[in-house]
This record gives structure tokens, C-alpha cells and sequence, in this order.
């Protein structure tokens, strides 16, 4: 879900799931039992492949796959030989490679951050109670020095809606503290200033950061709750330890604010209490209109630490299957092959983040789709299969390719999205992220209904997943993407069993060192899926049509625009 390698806690508390495509899909239908469904296509892209490639790049060998490190030389070598044994062509003017400049930031000798001027003064341990690092590249050390403390509420700013919780404030120097999520994450439906339960940008923990430096804030903390961040502690801790990426730019990113970080929620109630507040009671005011940010009066701000710094290109990987009568235009299948490397170790001493379900499992999946294509011969579009880097830091490979394009997005007619597939099993549905945004949609629904299955909105739509993963990098420069995940409505055991395997796996596995592969993986629901993630982009790649965004979709003018021009 995104600061150097930071967080991008990327979306699932739903075990996410494989997108896959069919060209032709046969009626696929659930026996009284389901104990064997049969989801067919005429060139099935296969699981045996899948299989393979997530066993390699899941490995220990790989370390976590981190941007920059022999995990990385590993995986895109490994990448680059299968899609060179397949037939397709290197997509970046006759390279496989699109070079991704980043810079790797190592914390050392971090100081707990401690508040004093208070009733008491409150510190928090670097690691178990709070995480902090940095955006800036060129500064060796970061020394907040009794920098006054603010409540900022939400920590939003948007005029279009009316809410600025920095209205008549002037933060520069001082810290600010933040909640995740909107104001309005816990209302039923989906109407409110910030659409109800479903977050929006705003809420997310990048944005938050973002407008804090804006606004001159030289520390900026989100309180770590876990219903609205929508994972649990032990996330933060393993996302944001060790190595951390940022992209590089030429001044150093010297506008961001020095530190950044989270803290626990019982910490941010010890730090209230010492300025004589209560944190319940402001976080329920900091949710109604018209809230005034609440300086913590007396009590100031100390965190130190070094850095250490590394500058390199990490790299995308390009891949092209030439179309055979329209090769000027393109279908998009993208995967992020990178994951957090070395982090937080588990109890037994294991601290290799291996990622196998996020992401090798989608990372596997564009192998499988290109070999099926190849085998089915090519489409009247081209198809780009693209494995970005650097997601877990922040949709940083995906947000490169968004800025420079290898194709014209007004030359690409959209794609598809694959993180984290769901191998808990086959499901009656799945869940599409951003369902009903766009045209793309109706190509899913046919597909679905050859199998018997059907698209749903997310359960989830408070915890943001259309904003965690390097869909959301391409949408936002107008091209219109299908990203869904394994449905909770498992044909054995239903949704009791769905929504178990999805708490198991966000609390136990996700982003940590037991995200392995495992031989008793049931698979039949990543076939399903592949499957679908086939016939939609063949049925796209061989068709004349231009999907766009619905009307009124934030996402619509942008998409516009560019094929006016064309």
C-alpha cells in the first residue's frame, strides 16, 4: 500500500487474488458439491507455470526481492529468460529493461521519539512503538529538535469539499499528528464529504505525509489504529525496518518534511494525556465539519537518526507480443515483481520477506498470460507484459512508467492488474477494486458469466485498496485498468472460509517472513481467475473498441483529453 520502500501497505486484508483470462471460457457451473469445477479456455494459460516461477523467485535465493540488491538481479534475469524463450520482443526500444532511478535509505542510530513539556513526558521505542524515516536524499542526519506538537485530525486539505484541517494554521517547524483514513470511514453507506465508507485518496497514509509538507510540517505521525489502516501493527514494523527506497529527484525531495513516520495508538493516548486531552474525544471531533486543529499545548517533539545512502536504477521490466494488424496499439497486463527483502525477523529467526503471495504469485501470472498468448497466436493489438519494481515503496516502478510511458497511453486501450492472488480457493465471485468506474467492467462480466461467477464490490471499501497497488499509477494518467481480487464467497466452505484464510493470511503472513510458498496451496481459484484475466485482455486486444471511464469518474476528463489528440 508509499515512502522508500515504506509501506505501501498494499491493499489486502482480503486475501487478494490472480486475475486471469480466457479466450473462449466454457459454461462453467457449480455442481451440488463443487468439489471439482471445470473452467476451461481455448488456450488456458497454465497453473503449472505459475507454479514454477512462484517456487524460484519465492525462494530464499531471491532474499525478498528487494530493488537494488541480488534479489533483484535474480528475479528480472529470471523474467527476461522466460520471456525470451516464449518469442517476445524486448519493449523499450530494443531493451527488456526501463531504468527506475531510486535511492536507497538505510536509518541508523534512531532515538525513540519522545514528547516532553507534558503532564509526563512519553517516549516511544523505535520498532515496537513507533517507525520513522525519511523522503530527503541528501541529508546525513535528521534531528527534530522541541518541535512543537498539533493535532491535525485527518490531516486533509480539500477545497473542492470544503475541509481544510489546516485552516488558519501555520505548521512549519512544528509536528504535526495525523489519523488514517476519512473522516466518515465508519458510516454505512457510500455517501458522505469523502463518499462515505469507501476511502478515498485523502485517507491514505501518502497523501497525508504529502500535505504535511505542503504545509511546511517538520514532522508529520499517523496514528497507527488498525480498523482504519486496515492492517495491524506488526505491518508497519516489517514495512517500514531496513533498507527503504525513494524515488530520486534532483533536489534531494529537500521539500518533504524531515521525518515521517507512525506511532502506536496507545502511545498517541499517553502523548494526549500528558497535554491534558483525551485521544478518543478529539478523534471523534476531528470527524465532524468544521474541526480546528488542536495544538497540544507546552509539549514538543524529539526523534533523531542517521542515514546512510545509496543511489541506483532499479529497473521495469518491458516485454512486447507484437500485434498483428493494429501493432500501434496496446493492451497493458502489469504485475509488480519486487517485495520488502530482508525485514523484521519472525520468532524463529527468519527474516527473509519472501512474498510469495505478494507478489510472485502476480508476477507469475504475466508468464503464464504471455505464454498462453504465444501458444494462441497473436492479437490484433500488441500486448505489454510488464513487471514494475518497487511497489512496496510506494507504487514507485508503476508511478516512473506512468510519467514516461514506453507506449502512449492515448495509444494503449487499457489492461489489467494483477497483486497478490487468492490461492485459498475457487470462489463464486470476485471482488473488482473500483467496480463500476469503467467501461472495462462489461468485458469481466462476460467472462464471468461463461463461468458461472460474478463481480462484487468490496466488503472492505473503507481500508482504500483502489489506491494500493500500480493500477492507481495508470489510472491517473486517464488509462482505464481492471484490478479484482479472489472472491470471499469460497465454493468450499463459503464466505466463513474466505474471510478466515484472508485474517490468516493479513495477520500471520502478510508482509512478513512466512509469506512462502506452500505445496498445499489450493490453486483452482488462481486458475479461475487466470482465466479471466486471459479472455479479458484477448477479447480487449482483438477488438476495435476504446473502453473509457465512466461519465463523471475522477479519472474521465484526463482519458478524454488525451484521445482527442489522436
Amino acid at each position: 500500500m508509499a515512502i522508500k520502500k515504506v509501506l505501501v501497505v498494499s491493499r489486502f486484508t482480503m486475501l487478494p487474488s490472480f486475475v486471469r483470462l480466457a479466450i473462449v471460457l466454457s459454461p462453467f457451473t457449480f455442481a451440488a458439491d463443487a468439489a471439482s469445477p471445470k473452467v476451461k479456455a481455448a488456450a488456458e494459460p497454465s497453473v503449472d507455470t505459475m507454479k514454477s516461477v512462484v517456487l524460484e523467485i519465492s525462494s530464499d535465493a531471491y532474499e525478498g526481492r528487494a530493488p537494488g540488491g541480488p534479489g533483484e538481479d535474480k528475479t528480472i534475469a529470471y523474467l527476461v529468460q522466460h520471456f525470451a524463450r516464449l518469442g517476445l520482443k524486448p519493449g523499450n526500444n530494443g531493451s527488456w529493461f526501463q531504468n527506475v532511478p531510486l535511492v536507497e535509505i538505510n536509518a541508523k542510530n534512531v532515538s525513540a521519539l519522545s514528547f516532553t513539556g507534558g503532564k509526563t513526558p512519553v517516549s516511544a521505542a523505535y520498532g515496537p512503538e513507533m517507525v520513522i524515516g525519511t523522503y530527503r536524499t541528501t541529508q546525513p542526519h535528521i534531528d527534530v529538535k522541541d518541535s512543537p506538537v498539533v493535532f491535525v485530525g485527518y490531516g486533509i486539505n480539500a477545497p473542492e469539499k470544503g475541509w481544510n484541517d489546516y485552516a488558519g494554521l501555520d505548521v512549519k517547524g512544528k509536528t504535526v499528528v495525523i489519523l488514517v483514513n476519512d473522516p466518515d470511514y465508519e458510516t454505512e453507506g457510500l455517501t458522505g464529504p469523502f463518499n462515505g465508507r469507501a476511502m478515498t485518496y485523502y485517507g491514505r497514509w501518502t497523501y497525508k505525509y504529502e500535505e504535511a509538507a505542503r504545509q511546511g510540517a517538520a514532522a508529520a505521525i499517523i496514528v497507527h489504529d488498525t480498523v482504519p489502516a486496515a492492517y495491524g501493527w506488526n505491518v508497519v514494523q516489517s514495512s517500514w525496518t531496513g533498507a527503504q527506497h525513494v524515488a530520486d529527484s534532483a533536489d534531494g525531495n529537500a521539500g518533504q518534511s524531515a521525518a515521517i513516520g507512525w506511532v502506536q495508538k496507545d502511545k498517541a493516548a499517553a502523548l494526549f494525556a500528558s497535554a491534558g486531552l483525551d485521544l478518543e474525544a478529539q478523534m471523534a471531533a476531528a470527524k465532524k465539519p468544521g474541526f480546528k486543529a488542536v495544538p497540544l499545548t507546552g509539549v514538543v517533539a524529539n526523534v533523531s537518526f542517521d542515514n546512510e545512502f545509496r543511489k541506483h536504477s532499479s529497473k521495469n521490466v518491458v516485454a512486447l507480443l507484437p500485434g498483428k494488424t493494429r501493432p500501434d496499439e496496446y493492451v497493458l497486463y502489469s504485475a509488480h515483481w519486487d517485495h520488502l527483502g530482508r525485514c523484521e525477523a519472525a520468532p524463529d529467526g527468519d527474516d527473509i520477506c519472501n512474498g510469495a503471495v505478494d507478489n510472485a504469485t502476480g508476477t507469475a501470472a504475466l508468464v503464464a498470460l504471455a505464454e498462453a498468448n504465444v501458444k494462441a497466436g497473436p492479437t490484433d493489438r500488441s500486448q505489454i507484459f510488464l513487471a514494475v519494481t518497487a511497489e512496496e515503496s510506494g507504487l514507485l516502478g508503476s508511478a516512473y512508467y506512468g510519467d514516461n510511458p514506453v507506449f502512449p497511453f492515448a495509444r494503449t486501450v487499457g489492461g489489467v492488474n494483477m497483486d497478490a492472488l487468492s490461492v485459498a480457493g475457487l470462489a463464486k465471485n470476485v471482488v473488482v477494486i473500483g467496480k463500476g468506474k469503467s467501461q472495462l467492467d462489461a468485458y469481466l462480466d462476460r467472462a464471468l458469466a461463461a463461468q458461472g461467477r460474478v463481480a462484487t464490490q468490496e466488503p472492505t471499501p473503507e481500508k482504500g485498496y483502489y489506491y494500493r497497488s500500480d493500477h492507481f499509477s495508470f489510472a491517473k494518467h486517464g488509462l482505464p485498468m481492471l484490478y479484482f481480487e479472489g472472491g470471499e464467497d469460497l465454493v468450499k466452505g463459503g464466505t466463513a472460509a474466505g474471510m478466515a484464510a484472508a485474517e490468516d493470511y493479513t495477520k500471520n503472513r502478510y508482509h512478513g517472513p512466512k509469506d512462502e510458498y506452500d505445496p498445499n496451496w489450493d490453486w483452482s481459484g488462481v486458475q479461475a481467475d487466470l482465466n479471466l484475466y486471459y479472455t479479458v485482455g484477448r477479447d480487449l486486444a482483438n477488438s476495435s473498441d476504446w473502453p473509457n471511464w465512466v461519465d463523471g469518474d475522477e479519472f474521465r476528463g484526463i482519458r478524454d483529453k488525451d484521445r482527442a489528440g489522436q
